[in-house]
């Protein structure tokens, strides 16, 4: 499996407390209607932590039929990526199971987060989630875990078998080309895995630099300009790399000026597209400017 490109890391809209699966199905329906490359429900842009199984297994299952359903309408193959990660073992193992049981493309599997294993236990708990035969994008976001891997314990962690692309959140963009050299590497060796970023902020560099893509928020709102964004970053258009960059990166610092997806759902609902509900402990923040959010596609 070769992932690339622009991946959205799906938010889940509410509506009265409860999970709004027609708005998500539409939402879905947008992303892959604008050219983009993955469907990542269930991440931390998607609230997990709040979700019960059987709402993260519709939430799944309403990303898988949209991706049918577009596959079917224009024979381009989208794939679905589901958020399994937990900071226990068993319970990680369990969400695996139940995501390869309803045929998602792979596991997105965040690193442990809290309890901040030691690098032996660190490398157990990915390879008891590989085992379960579901393809992984390993997780690496120190915001979250409170962890910053050194570059060759990651790369190590790349190399399980069952690994096929790495999700790198420092927004370092030096740590970012130290990985994708190391991986690089590996490749050389037989065993390819992809880097996608996992900072808007910083993809557009990192993938000028040899990154495969990025898993994206700010494509919840503009998913056909981040596409086109990514596109010019890998292919050296420098003018549309640039005249991207002055409309987006606006928007990305207010995506990120408060807890990731509080302004995204509040800038969507500005846009129509889902109301800025959330579940607590996350509560509903300020609604941008309407000029930031007119006219993104």
């Amino acid at each position: 499996m070769h992932l690339a490109g622009v991946l959205t890391a799906l938010v889940t809209p509410f509506t009265e407390g409860e999970v709004d699966l027609a708005t998500f199905r539409a939402l879905c329906d947008r992303q892959l209607d604008a050219g983009i490359a993955g469907l990542v429900p269930c991440g931390t842009t998607g609230e997990t932590p709040t979700l019960s199984e059987a709402e993260w297994t519709a939430l799944v299952q309403t990303a898988l039929d949209a991706a049918a359903d577009h596959q079917a309408r224009t024979g381009r193959k989208v794939p679905v990526l589901a958020g399994v990660g937990t900071n226990s073992t068993a319970s990680t193992i369990d969400a695996v199971r139940r995501a390869r049981k309803l045929g998602v493309d792979a596991g997105l599997l965040v690193f442990p987060y809290y309890n901040k294993p030691n690098p032996r236990g660190l490398l157990a708990h990915v390879e008891r989630a590989a085992a379960e035969g579901l393809p992984l994008v390993l997780y690496h976001v120190p915001g979250r875990t409170g962890q910053r891997l050194p570059v060759g314990q990651l790369a190590e962690l790349c190399a399980v078998p069952g690994v096929v692309a790495c999700k790198e959140a420092t927004g370092d963009v030096s740590y970012g080309i130290d990985l994708v050299e190391a991986l690089e590497a590996q490749a050389a060796a037989g065993h390819a895995v992809t880097v996608l970023s996992g900072d808007d902020f910083t993809f557009a560099p990192l993938v000028a630099m040899g990154a495969h893509g990025v898993i994206s928020v700010v494509s919840n709102l503009a998913p056909r300009m981040t596409v086109a964004w990514c596109d010019a970053a890998a292919t050296g258009d420098i003018a549309t790399l640039q005249q991207l960059r002055r409309r987006l990166q606006p928007v990305v610092r207010f995506l990120f000026a408060d807890s990731n997806p509080v302004p995204a759902k509040a800038a969507m609902a500005a846009m129509g597209l889902c109301s800025d509900e959330l579940r607590l402990p996350l509560a509903a923040g300020r609604r941008p400017d309407p000029a930031l959010v007119e006219g993104l596609e």
